[in-house]
């Protein structure tokens, strides 16, 4: 924060299951994002949680290594990283800094988490019906999520139980098209 940005940046999650649409809101809400006078750096950084899970059995650690990395450091107005997962090699890849200057939106399967609860500024808990997101997750990802489909939802199911993330959230949607 500066003389220029008297106010820290926002910090927005996007959280719900796969293939409830959380991809796609961040995408809108990136493009809709006003300029904002005096902000150096006014449009948001998007960080991916697909991005980062070491694996099919990585939702916790993401979710983790995002607190830790990210948002407790972004909230002491200092620089944050996170490290990409290279899942063609099935190894951590490179680190990406994340300003502390720039509004952060966080978007991904894992992101409210208790912890981040109170480092955050807008928690939105998007949800969609099971066989709409089934399917878009399947054409999005194709045969190398089919295969793991049972394994990320047990992972899924391990998380909800665990850090209850629709209790965080500020705002609820529903990621279901109308005429589903």
């Amino acid at each position: 924060m500066d003389a220029r940005n008297p106010s820290p940046p926002v910090v927005i999650l996007i959280d719900g299951p796969s293939g409830a649409g959380k991809s796609t809101l961040a995408d809108r809400i990136l493009a809709a994002w006003p300029a904002t006078e005096g902000r150096t750096n006014g449009l948001p950084t998007l960080i991916r949680l697909d991005d980062i899970y070491p694996g099919w059995n990585g939702l916790a650690s993401a979710s983790a290594d995002v607190t830790e990395h990210v948002l407790r450091p972004f909230r002491a107005g200092l620089s944050g990283a996170w490290r990409r997962y290279d899942w063609t090699t099935d190894a951590p890849a490179e680190w990406h800094p994340v300003d502390p200057e720039r509004p952060l939106l966080v978007e991904g399967c894992g992101t409210l988490a208790a912890a981040n609860a109170g480092l955050s500024d807008v928690r939105i808990w998007l949800t969609a019906d099971d066989q709409e997101r089934k399917q878009r997750a399947l054409a999005r990802d194709g045969e190398a999520f089919r295969s793991h489909w049972d394994q990320w939802q047990a992972e899924w199911q391990g998380f909800l139980v665990r850090e209850e993330p629709a209790r965080w959230a500020t705002l609820e949607l529903d990621g279901t098209p109308a005429s589903a």
